[in-house]
């Protein structure tokens, strides 16, 4: 039967027990663990010249050499302890690899935090004959240990989700259960090999079995500084859109100065991208880019500037409710609008040129919509989140996993940021954005009430938190 991995990598943090499960695992036949590979200050361990001949210097040369060596040359599974400040280069390709059996080991963030403390005052980061311990207490810093817990945090989320979405698994292990011999050998059986542990090695001794209290000198200031952070994250805005990616291909350039628009669907992307189209002689963009192509872009405009525009969520909501789905035009929804309809009992007409339809009636469909926003947007609804309607927030987030913008500018701010940014890329030309084209039957102004505005709010929470809205007003 063919081996299920190629190699392995336990995904750990300093003080969390990675030691002691790696002399375990190099314990079991068929299992080899090189330490710290990937320690930007040393190869596998302190003082340690090299891993199966490749040295610190190659490794940085080329950190994949040493993974490719760890795979061919390894008697039996090979591999290596990754903490989340080692080697950036190599992470997507071992989190991505299917046949990179990934072990991810856990810790109470305080403990992990008091214990490296405590070496870090002695010194002392192994202990293998309790006489030669070292003893000290330790001051809590609520600031470091905050920054250190961010860390972890966002290192333990980008492990989770590749894994998501890459249809993967690992083998959870928690610091508690380092100590059972069964748990190890069923992490043994999760990698594939048929060695296993009789007894578990005494060679490592634990360093600081004393009280947390009795370790740390301002307990009680620790204690207050805990208690004021959200260990459940009770203060989250509630979020469950599915993530985006970065849209480039919908990215815009001009022609005429080094501008990048990344546009949010459903703003006024249009008129910023005519505005942005006059900018040069020859008026016109640069579109259609690829990650590739736009690298090469920035690379080549030194100066370049990039900027999106969010819109206010009540106005944006409104003209994609009239343009997408009232609208019989080739932009149009007819099959979600009769699914708002029938499904979500929303009084729209079945055309939009239905003579029956007067304000009051578009003021209480564009109520229901909004409506179904509030569940759509909550994973409460089969029908999709549409980018049209996506909240804001999350479409921007979506940029970060290629670039962020330089300016978020609300569609309010555009005639006085606009000038600016030409100003900043030493553009003279001042070309005058047109104000936005008029959609749909019936307008906003004409029927907004406190109703109105509570359902977008409502909706839209995280939005009018995220950039600041107030209540709608024209532009």
């Amino acid at each position: 039967m063919s081996k299920p991995f190629d190699y392995f990598v336990l995904f750990a943090e300093m003080r969390t027990g990675s030691n002691f499960l790696e002399v375990n695992l190099n314990g079991i036949g068929g299992l080899t663990c090189y330490g710290e590979a990937y320690n930007p200050a040393f190869i596998g361990y302190p003082n340690h010249a090299d891993i199966l001949g490749v040295t610190r210097e190659a490794r940085e040369e080329d950190p994949f050499h040493l993974l490719t060596t760890i795979k061919q040359y390894s008697e039996g599974l090979g591999g290596f302890r990754f903490f989340h400040d080692h080697d950036q280069r190599i992470l997507d390709q071992v989190l991505e690899d299917p046949r990179c059996a990934k072990i991810v080991l856990t810790r109470n963030p305080v403990d992990s935090y008091v214990s490296w403390k405590i070496a870090q005052a002695t010194g002392q980061w192994k202990l293998t004959d309790g006489k030669n311990r070292k003893e000290s207490q330790i001051a809590f810093d609520e600031g470091e240990f905050t920054d250190l817990l961010n860390n972890l945090q966002q290192f333990q989320i980008r492990i989770l989700n590749t894994l998501q979405r890459t249809g993967q698994t690992a083998f959870y292990i928690g610091y508690e259960d380092i100590n059972d011999v069964e748990v190890i050998n069923g992490l043994a059986a999760f990698l594939g090999v048929e060695g296993r542990l009789d007894t578990l090695s005494k060679k490592l001794k634990k360093q600081n079995p004393e009280a947390i209290e009795d370790k740390v000198r301002n307990f009680d200031k620790m204690a207050d500084a805990l208690a004021r952070m959200d260990r459940f994250n009770l203060s989250r805005t509630p979020n469950f859109e599915p993530r985006r990616g970065a849209s480039v291909p919908d990215f815009v350039a001009s022609k005429g100065a080094p501008l990048l628009f990344m546009p949010v669907k459903g703003g006024p992307s249009e008129n910023v991208r005519n505005w942005l189209s006059s900018l040069g002689d020859d008026n016109g963009l640069h579109e259609h880019f690829s990650q590739k192509t736009l690298r090469q872009w920035k690379r080549a405009e030194k100066n370049h500037r990039s900027f999106t525009v969010v819109r206010h969520p009540l106005e944006r909501a409104h003209r994609v409710f009239c343009k997408h789905i009232l609208s019989d035009d080739p932009e149009g929804f007819p099959k979600i609008r009769r699914t708002l309809r029938n499904r979500y009992k929303i009084p729209m007409p079945d055309t939009p040129y239905d003579l029956a339809y007067d304000m009051n009636e578009h003021r209480r469909a564009f109520l229901g919509f909004l409506e179904f926003l509030n569940k759509n947007l909550a994973g409460q609804s089969s029908v999709r989140v549409d980018p049209l309607w996506a909240s804001q927030s999350q479409i921007i987030q979506g940029f970060g996993n290629f670039a962020l913008p330089d300016r978020i500018v609300r569609e309010d701010e555009l005639a006085h940021v606009l000038p600016e940014l030409v100003r900043d890329v030493g553009v003279e030309r001042q070309p005058k954005l047109a104000a936005p084209a008029r959609v749909g039957q019936f307008q906003l102004i004409d029927f907004y009430d406190e109703d109105i505005e509570k359902a977008a709010q409502s909706a839209y929470s995280k939005d009018y938190m995220i950039f600041g809205f107030d209540k709608w007003r024209p532009l």
